[in-house]
């Protein structure tokens, strides 16, 4: 995808719109008016974030800890088409039999989104309740990935829960969330 066309624009623009006004608690003193200038015009903002919709992301604007704000995937189990993905490229690479189509890491530099880290992960459970029946992958520190391991999170029984697996794993329960700094 190159460029978005005016309607594709409009219409994303709208769905935006509507989902930043229904959850206005993911992002408090934040105007729309502030987002919508930050993204009207960057045709790679508005690329990844059809791009980041398409594949079930339900993106909305969220407030961070530090006061900065970002479009970070809020579907309520991770994006539906994005699933079945072992952690990166090398995993892909190692897997002998059975590879998924891809990886989360390189699905995520394609997107151009940034897979959360656990204490966003951690944050975004407090505007909600995400991963109830999934998990994503999260960004793994490279001294558990050297040894083959990924990290991995979701929330049950009412608590976030932080694990790891083989990175060349998959499921089909199992995707990724991501995160576009505007």
């Amino acid at each position: 995808m190159s460029k978005l066309s005016q309607e594709e624009t409009l219409e994303l623009l709208n769905t935006l719109e509507s989902r930043f006004t229904a959850n206005v608690e993911r992002h408090p003193d934040v105007v729309w008016s502030d987002v919508f200038e930050r993204i009207q015009g960057d045709q790679d903002k508005l690329i990844t974030l059809t791009l980041m919709e398409q594949s079930g992301g339900e993106p909305d604007v969220i407030r961070l800890p530090n006061g900065d704000f970002a479009f970070c995937d809020c579907s309520v189990e991770s994006p539906s088409g994005r699933r079945s993905l072992c952690y990166d490229e090398p995993a892909l690479e190692e897997r002998k039999k059975n590879k998924p189509v891809g990886s989360a890491v390189a699905l995520s530099e394609q997107m151009g989104i940034t897979l959360l880290d656990e204490d966003t992960y951690r944050h975004l459970q407090t505007l909600g309740a995400f991963d109830l029946k999934t998990s994503s992958w999260i960004q793994t520190p490279d001294t558990i990935r050297q040894k083959g391991g990924a990290l991995f999170c979701d929330c049950r029984y009412d608590h976030i829960f932080l694990y790891h697996n083989g990175a060349d794993s998959y499921y089909a329960a199992r995707g990724f969330r991501g995160i576009l700094m505007i």
